[in-house]
């Protein structure tokens, strides 16, 4: 029997989409502004997964580099067709709809082709595609009505559904709307499934907050009509105490032992009343049943974190960043240079700050509740640190050079320091988020960041910052905390990366 972690893949991984594949899974998660965008993931038990690349990993195949915040790589969903790959995706507020293609999963994929309407002169308005094949080949692309640009930006059409000519990438027809759910604000994630003769049309209603829910309908076509599952939402934690929250955007799969699942996202909010989610939407995973009238039943998202890890990153030139390093706007690779010292990772400042949308920053994200990173910095020709980031209004960072080590917090525009002297060259930079301490009442944070240095031997503690601020509900953000190393003025070089963490 498949033993079923929650989270299945910790950390920012949003918008999952699974695809089964010749005994193997193969799932694909959002990366919004971050590069090397959309990660593949597979696994061939649904319990160990491993990272086995990423679908843009060049310049131009996502055009993030001048999104704004929350902009860039939305909701990938991946299937499998004739010995090929195909991933489909909105790059939002960037190139627009997206249909990549690769042979193997772990890449090279293709430079991404824009999905047209059928006049042919713009990209189809939309996010969430999906892409599904009657058995007469036909294409069929299924997607969210959100308009996100132009004088109607905003409005939301529904789920809406063309038919789709894959070779030229141009739509059959203009959009027909679709069965868009039980009246749930936002009707999104939509999913195109033919099971045992009917087609089944799965989206997510109700936002991807707290209200978020996976609703279903069927049909005898791929166009429909649908009727209504009677006992929708299939699954959600709406108004319910399980420590799982924002269970929706779900997609559908057999799993290793026959057992149908669905994975899907969600949060693990802490605090009094649950409010603030520290690590943002993460992967998550539940069983599937078929009831006897032909309708799925989905349980309840169950709580079931893996063990603690502890992670060790070195640097040498003759090795590359393994693909959990991300950038902002822009790859590792523009930032990070392994030759120039070898042994370290250095980072030369450009003028940018952590206040800027594309600062030159280098990043992992935080996959655990409770989390201790440390790095050794050599800062004698230069200003850096090491800071933990949801975007360019919400980061925490310790920084050191220029006679000095600084603790900062930047909370939507507010800025708190701790100041101490420091006058040499290498030291180790610690940043924490550790449970809050007991008190009397309830917890009313989901957890404190710590900010330290090592100086000569010596720890010098300089501060500590609500971690509710730098939660996903504070800074409304579809992303998650990124920990990484940054430099703000001339040349700062990292030695050593060590994070420890667990879920306890």
């Amino acid at each position: 029997m498949t033993t079923l972690h929650n989270p299945l893949i910790s950390g920012f991984h949003p918008d999952p989409s699974v695809v089964a594949v010749d005994g193997a899974y193969y799932l694909a998660t959002s990366t919004f502004e971050y590069l090397p965008g959309i990660p593949i993931h597979r696994s061939t038990d649904f319990e160990t997964w491993e990272l086995i690349g990423h679908v843009a990993t060049r310049a131009g195949q996502l055009a993030v580099e001048e999104v704004p915040t929350a902009g860039g790589a939305w909701a990938p969903t991946i299937r499998h067709r004739d010995g090929v790959f195909h991933l489909v995706v909105t790059d939002a507020m960037g190139r627009g709809m997206l249909h990549f293609t690769a042979t193997d999963a772990a890449g090279p994929w293709s430079d991404g082709d824009l999905i047209l309407k059928a006049d042919e002169t713009a990209s189809l308005d939309g996010i969430d595609p999906d892409i599904a094949w009657d058995a007469a080949g036909t294409a069929y692309l299924t997607f969210s009505g959100l308009i996100l640009g132009g004088e109607q930006a905003g409005q939301h059409l529904g789920i809406q559904q063309v038919r789709v000519d894959l070779r030229r990438h141009v739509a059959l027809e203009e959009p027909r709307s679709l069965w868009s759910g039980t009246g749930g604000g936002f009707p999104e994630a939509p999913h195109l499934y033919e099971v045992d003769g009917r087609w089944y049309l799965m989206i997510a209603e109700g936002g991807t907050e707290r209200g978020h829910g996976v609703s279903i309908a069927r049909g005898e076509s791929p166009e429909g009509p649908f009727e209504t599952a009677p006992h929708n939402p299939l699954v959600t934690a709406r108004g319910t105490t399980r420590p799982i929250q924002n269970t929706g955007h779900g997609d559908l799969v057999i799993g290793p032992d026959g057992q149908w699942l669905c994975v899907l996202l969600g949060v693990r909010p802490r605090s009094m009343t649950r409010a603030f989610s520290a690590l943002g939407r993460e992967t998550f995973v539940t069983p599937v049943r078929w009831e006897s009238d032909g309708w799925p039943a989905i349980d309840p998202v169950q709580l079931n974190p893996r063990a603690g890890a502890r992670i060790d990153v070195g640097f040498a030139a003759d090795r590359e960043l393994d693909g959990e390093w991300i950038a902002v706007r822009a790859l590792p690779g523009a930032h990070a240079d392994l030759a120039a010292r070898p042994g370290w990772l250095t980072l030369r400042a450009d003028g940018s700050t952590l206040d800027d949308p594309r600062p030159v920053f280098v990043g992992r994200r935080q996959k655990h509740l409770t989390n201790a990173v440390t790095v050794t910095m050599d800062v004698t020709s230069g200003v850096g640190g090491l800071a933990v980031r949801y975007d360019e209004r919400f980061h925490v960072e310790v920084e050191a050079g220029a006679g000095e080590v600084v603790g900062r917090a930047v909370i939507g525009g507010l800025v708190q320091d701790w100041r101490a002297p420091f006058g040499g060259g290498i030291l180790d930079l610690h940043l924490e988020s550790r449970p809050p301490a007991p008190t009397r009442g309830f917890p009313r944070t989901s957890d404190v960041i710590h900010l330290a240095a090592t100086i000569d031997g010596r720890r010098v503690e300089l501060g500590e910052v609500d971690g509710r601020f730098l939660s996903s509900e504070t800074t409304e953000s579809f992303t998650g905390r990124v920990i990484g190393v940054y430099a703000v003025d001339g040349e700062v070089a990292v030695q050593r990366w060590i994070a420890d963490g667990h879920d306890e």
